[in-house]
């Protein structure tokens, strides 16, 4: 069968088994060679894929509630979406969550997702109690922050590199609508779009979609989107029904001047600041949800996602750095995103650390990865990194330099017999 990504790219030729019991998924891994779980296929890179995966989608069994204390257990191949089917309609929301809901929990655990409230909540793993974990050997153990606290850390970003996840227990959040109360203000460039992140800081969460094509004074100029959970409205939700995208756009349809009058637009029919009005949750936390098959957009050859961070005290130098090199090469994005986010935590190799972080939906081409390495050295330079979940050609060296704590993780890989069981396009390449 082909497997890809969302990005689309690369597609391989892949074989893959569904397991719907623990004691399947034993039998699958007591099979010669190495292999992967894939979820719901939401990666944008290499980080899923392999010649051999195990499709953890029908592990889905909703285990117990506790609504005294907002505890979930679930099997790891429920969607976020279940969840927020389920709950939210009883005052529970999940208490982390990244731009779409069509993921699995064993997926946000493995990427240690963050969202628009990493600057107040961090990343997924903060709403984690616990988790159950197949070794390669298939023996079954708990992690948590008591109990096997190495794995625990190990697994909460370790892109599926040191077992299976089977369950989790997290903890969602009393909310009492579902809607947010929504503060939308225009910034004219990169200094005034800072100025609001840190104005609107006390707000939970916050987001940015920022043109990458402008230069000069109007350098960054983005639109700030900042919210807070309603104390009114009803707690009933309606998943849009998506509007699909039916077919592949042509390359010619994604340039520079498309983006460039998408981004114009997009900019001047956004209210130049309207505060506290009351949006549903849905399109507030998953816009693009509404539209299936979006990464059509981009074309059969598919696209990447360039998500870096950079410390808060160099954010500012190196993003205009990093604005002014897409500008004059010309690679826009209609999605480019920036958020602020708070302190890293102590997993090997989750993502965010207290900075800003821009994420870049850009189409694959002849050019682009040869200018991503520009990009590469100075996000380096500056002291940041790029997000795993999003990666398909960071080299190793780049991802050495971004992650201190890689050695550590390839270590305890070897020690437990993972590198033989557990492995991925995008372990292979970065040699961990």
């Amino acid at each position: 069968m082909e497997l890809t990504s969302w990005g689309r790219y690369p597609r391989i030729v892949a074989s893959g088994e569904h397991f719907e019991t623990r004691e399947q998924l034993k039998r699958q891994m007591d099979r010669d060679g190495d292999l992967i779980a894939y979820g719901m296929g939401r990666s944008y890179g290499d980080s899923a894929l392999n010649q051999r995966v195990v499709f953890s989608r029908r592990f889905n069994k909703i285990l117990h509630f506790n609504p005294e204390t907002g505890l979930v257990a679930c099997e790891s191949g429920v969607s976020l979406q279940e969840l927020i089917s389920v709950f939210l309609p009883q005052g529970w929301f999940l208490s982390v969550t990244p731009g779409t809901r069509l993921i699995t929990v064993g997926g946000a655990i493995a990427s240690d997702v963050h969202g628009k409230n990493h600057h107040v909540a961090g990343c997924f793993s903060t709403s984690v109690d616990s988790f159950e974990l197949m070794l390669p050997g298939g023996d079954v153990v708990l992690c948590s922050r008591e109990e096997n606290e190495r794995l625990f850390r190990a697994t909460c970003g370790g892109m599926g590199l040191t077992g299976i996840i089977l369950t989790a227990v997290i903890r969602l959040q009393k909310v009492k609508s579902a809607f947010i109360r929504e503060t939308v203000k225009q910034c004219r460039n990169l200094e005034e779009i800072f100025n609001c992140f840190e104005k609107y800081e006390t707000l939970p969460y916050s987001v940015a979609w920022i043109d990458c094509l402008e230069s000069g004074e109007k350098m960054g100029r983005s639109v700030l989107m900042a919210g807070e959970h309603a104390d009114t409205g009803s707690l009933d939700m309606d998943f849009n029904q998506p509007v699909s995208i039916p077919f592949d756009f042509p390359g010619f349809c994604l340039n520079r001047y498309s983006v460039k009058l998408f981004n114009r637009l997009y900019y001047h029919t956004r209210s130049s600041f309207v505060e506290n009005r009351l949006v549903p949750l849905d399109p507030f936390f998953y816009p693009l949800d509404s539209i299936g098959h979006w990464n059509r957009i981009y074309g059969k050859g598919g696209f990447t996602q360039y998500q870096l961070v950079l410390p808060k005290t160099a954010s500012y130098e190196g993003l205009k750095s990093i604005l002014d090199r897409i500008a004059k090469q010309g690679l826009g994005s209609f999605l480019a995103v920036l958020k602020l986010c708070g302190p890293a935590n102590d997993n090997d190799l989750s993502f965010p650390m207290q900075g800003y972080s821009l994420a870049l939906d850009l189409k694959i081409e002849k050019r682009l990865f040869p200018f991503l390495n520009e990009l590469d050295r100075i996000v380096i330079d500056y002291g940041g990194r790029l997000y795993l979940t999003k990666d398909v050609r960071m080299s190793k060296d780049v991802f050495r330099k971004g992650y201190p704590l890689w050695e550590t993780f390839a270590e305890l890989r070897e020690t437990m017999g993972m590198k033989e069981k557990f492995n991925s396009l995008q372990s292979r390449r970065l040699e961990v």
